[in-house]
């Protein structure tokens, strides 16, 4: 028999890979539609990822603190009917400037998925079981990102065909994209909804760790989430250039949608397999070393991206940023509920969450305008060139992690 922690955690990635195949197929399309509308700018991909992502981040300290002090199962729930609502009202909009809008309205709303969900994890499953359950969950996410992009890319190409379609055919290819994420959303509402088990520990009546900034706090304190946290920054204001100069890295080759569909499906498709593998073989003794190699395999590869002259080798390597992506997102995961206590456990993925998603936003205000003047390319070599930087940073403090794990924190 199958232990109802297990269970659970199935059904939980389950409703993690629903919506986010419904989420990579919209934001893929929604950043190729801006693109189209706008007469092929990178700025406007830029602002829109901007006001998505980057809001986000803004959101994160609020929505992390409802997962800590309420009923995490029910803060997912709503977060899932309220994303229904808004992607409905996207599919309806017709200028680059309604699109942004109710995206960055729909982008708060969904804000709490990734840090609630994580960790309501130890509260799931033993601590034995943690590498497995994490890897579970990002499995669910990272197929989710595989399929998402193929499917919006696909059906844009269908609609809207050609390097130049029309408006109308653009509109279209949004109805369906975002109408589908909407049911995507009210499948994952119902999977999360009905799951048995203890989202979260009983809440204490005279609360440790107060207040919304308590997660920022706690990390503070702790040298191994410091590190992690300075890492992130370091590696996402690089990183943040490459998602706006996808879009154009593909259309320099000739690619259009589905080749831009494509290079986020190949970085998910690998994602899938990395955490896959860390569900098998990670350890609490090796989630520092994995996580630190991650980031050293991610800049190699974006660097070996800005100089590849073939577009075949392009999508290898993106396949394999996905794997080392996985492996070293899952490894990551591990620490950080190992090392923080439930009761403020959402506000510290939070706080990490909060700092990446803004180090994304100050990379996006000037992402696009780097990308127009001086083409994909440099993106990526900046990018690797922080990745580098962020691996310097992690390599002293999680070191000891891999000697001497801290017990989980329960």
């Amino acid at each position: 028999m199958v232990p109802e922690g297990r269970k659970a955690v199935r059904r939980v990635a389950a409703a993690r890979l629903v919506s986010l195949t419904g989420s990579g197929a919209a934001f893929a399309a929604l950043a190729y539609l801006v693109y189209r509308l706008t007469g092929a700018s990178s700025a406007w991909v830029s602002l829109t990822l901007l006001l998505t992502l980057g809001v986000q981040g803004i959101a994160q300290p609020l929505v992390s603190w409802l997962g800590d002090r309420a009923d995490r199962k029910r803060v997912l729930v709503a977060s899932d009917l309220l994303s229904t609502v808004g992607f409905m009202a996207l599919a309806l909009m017709r200028s680059p400037g309604q699109l942004v809008t109710v995206a960055c309205a729909t982008a708060i709303v969904a804000s709490p998925v990734f840090a609630v969900s994580s960790a309501v994890v130890p509260n799931l499953v033993d601590e034995k079981d943690l590498a497995w359950a994490n890897g579970r969950i990002a499995l669910g996410r990272s197929v989710g990102n595989l399929v998402g992009p193929i499917l919006g890319g696909a059906i844009v190409a269908a609609l809207a065909p050609g390097r130049h379609p029309t408006g109308g055919q653009l509109h279209e290819a949004g109805l369906w994209v975002f109408g589908f994420n909407a049911l995507t959303f009210l499948v994952s509402a119902w999977l999360v909804g009905t799951t048995r088990g203890r989202f979260n520990d009983e809440r204490p009546a005279e609360p440790q760790y107060r207040g919304v900034r308590a997660g920022f706090r706690f990390v503070a304190r702790d040298r191994v989430l410091r590190a992690i946290l300075l890492a992130w920054v370091v590696m996402l204001v690089g990183a943040g250039l490459i998602l706006v100069a996808e879009v154009a890295l593909a259309d320099s080759f000739g690619k259009g949608s589905l080749g831009y569909g494509l290079l986020s499906a190949l970085w998910g498709g690998g994602a899938a397999v990395g955490s896959l593998l860390a569900g098998r073989v990670l350890t609490a003794r090796r989630e520092g070393n994995a996580f630190t190699l991650s980031i050293l395999a991610a800049s190699v590869g974006l660097f070996l991206i800005a100089a590849s002259p073939w577009w075949i080798l392009v999508l290898l390597l993106m396949g394999a940023l996905g794997m080392t992506d996985g492996l070293g997102t899952v490894a990551e995961q591990g620490i950080i509920q190992r090392r923080t206590p439930d009761e403020v456990r959402s506000r510290v993925g939070g706080a990490i969450e909060t700092a990446a998603l803004l180090a994304f936003a100050a990379s996006f205000g000037f992402g696009g305008f780097l990308v127009d003047a001086f083409g994909p390319r440099v993106a990526y070599t900046v990018g690797g060139a922080a990745a580098l930087l962020a691996t310097l940073v992690l390599v002293g403090p999680l070191r000891s992690v891999s000697r001497e794990p801290a017990p989980s924190a329960g």
